[in-house]
């Protein structure tokens, strides 16, 4: 049986600014019993291919317009290059690592999202059996956000936080852990500070979008963590990404915002997200 499980989603960013010792911690931990799957994305990266072979980035409402091109250079980035990179690195640090995308074993099914994006797929079905297979025998699954359609005859390039939530769903994950560049949610007092929000339910997480205080690049995240929180995941980070991290989950130290349905996490920290703060 399978000690409970940690999703840890990173972006593309974020990936080219952790340290040696981030992936040295993850080791330890895996090495202590820690069930752990890993979710990345690759945007950076995917822009400068793109830009080498003279293809135009297009965006729509911050997704990628994904045309056959395009998916081919991300495929080369995100299951290739990139993959590879943070298998190597957990390698390097000891642990036991094993790459993928989501085409491998039909580990994610998509469909279309929208027209006018192309090939952005919206995840339909995440099939646990590879993701087992791999902790059970004490690997470390890295996961690449390209999906596959059901019939296997087309592919998607998907978010990277959206499939980080539903894999933290499907293995019914403990905790789904994103990294991000800023330490977590912001939101401002009535003195006009903005301050970091320890803790915040999913009541205050539809306040927030409803009143813009979560906008932009933090949407999908907390989207995300709504669907998986809606699943069955039981808490969900979102904080910068740094060994301390780490080291404050596992010690039990409050880290980045935390969401869950009812956040017993810092109960004693004022809720700034209520009505009458906003």
């Amino acid at each position: 049986m399978l000690n409970e499980v940690m999703v840890i989603k990173c972006g593309g960013s974020m990936l080219e600014q952790l340290p040696e010792s981030f992936y040295n911690k993850l080791a330890r931990m895996q090495a202590e019993g820690r069930s752990i799957v890993i979710v990345h994305g690759g945007g950076p990266a995917i822009n400068q291919l793109l830009d080498q072979l003279q293809i135009e980035a297009i965006f729509s409402n911050g997704l990628r317009v994904t045309d056959e091109p395009t998916m081919i250079a991300a495929e080369m980035v995100l299951s290739g290059i990139t993959n590879k990179a943070v298998v190597r690195k957990l390698l390097h640090a000891g642990g036991k690592a094993w790459g993928l995308s989501g085409v491998d074993g039909s580990l994610l099914q998509a469909e279309q999202k929208a027209d006018g994006l192309g090939l952005v797929g919206k995840i339909t079905e995440v099939n646990q059996a590879p993701l087992q297979l791999l902790l059970s025998n004490g690997y470390i699954p890295v996961v690449s956000p390209i999906a596959v359609s059901e019939d296997g005859g087309t592919r998607y390039n998907c978010n990277a936080d959206t499939v980080a939530g539903a894999i933290a769903s499907a293995l019914g994950a403990k905790q789904l852990l994103m990294l991000t560049d800023v330490p977590g949610i912001w939101a401002e007092n009535e003195l006009g500070e903005k301050q970091l929000m320890p803790t915040v339910t999913t009541e205050d997480i539809h306040v927030m979008m409803k009143n813009q205080i979560i906008t932009g690049g933090m949407i999908p995240k907390v989207q995300a963590a709504l669907d998986a929180l809606a699943q069955g995941v039981q808490e969900v980070v979102i904080c910068k990404g740094e060994v301390e991290t780490l080291d404050g989950l596992a010690n039990g130290m409050v880290v980045g915002t935390s969401i869950s349905e009812e956040n017993s996490r810092g109960k004693d920290s004022q809720n700034l997200a209520s009505e009458e703060f906003l």
